[in-house]
């Protein structure tokens, strides 16, 4: 019998409580639109630099090395600003911009890309656009009212993080929603 797959991605955490304090007020404020809104757990937290969907147990060491390959050293991100995936005609994800920071993460997603790819993995159909999302849009249920809302809060200010340890973590899919945990850590 084969081994369970693995949902899986590489982000870095988010670790600092005023942060999570702001994106949690800001969440709040979008619930206050009555859109159709599925919020992301503030223990959930964490900015995404590749989605690797299924993988399989023994990938785990192959993509913890491709991780030990990146180099960075730890750097601030600045969160700010709300925006929406993919437009604001047709939002699908609610997010907090990155400023301070963004061209350290794209350096560090394009480290990784070439490298995930030798890997077998298709290359990221979306690229890749720093940001922390804080919430995915249902319907179109008072998507005006959200829409305003984010165009009004475009320099909303969440903090700063520090980004030092790359992450390589497990999502579990439950009817309360996902779980995450860490399966290898890579602290330059």
């Amino acid at each position: 019998m084969s081994e369970p797959q693995i949902r899986s991605f590489i982000a870095f955490d988010m670790k600092n409580d005023n942060v999570l304090n702001r994106v949690a007020a800001a969440q709040k404020l979008l619930m206050q639109t009555n859109a159709d809104l599925k919020m992301v757990e503030t223990s959930n937290i964490h900015i995404t630099l590749r989605f690797l969907g299924n993988i399989n147990p023994e990938m785990v060491d192959k993509i913890y090395a491709v991780m030990k390959n990146v180099k960075f050293n730890p750097f601030n991100i600045r969160l700010s600003g709300l925006g929406v995936f993919p437009t604001l005609n047709y939002p699908r994800v609610v997010w907090a911009g990155i400023t301070d920071g963004a061209k350290q993460l794209t350096s560090i997603f394009e480290q990784l890309e070439p490298q995930i790819h030798e890997l077998g993995f298709a290359p990221d159909p979306n690229g890749f656009s720093p940001h922390l999302t804080i919430a995915r849009v249902r319907t179109g249920a008072n998507k005006q009212r959200l829409i305003e809302l984010v165009t009004k809060q475009a320099n909303y200010d969440f903090g700063i993080i520090r980004a030092d340890c790359l992450k390589l973590k497990k999502s579990q899919l439950s009817p309360n929603g996902p779980a995450y945990s860490t399966l290898k850590e890579y602290c330059p």
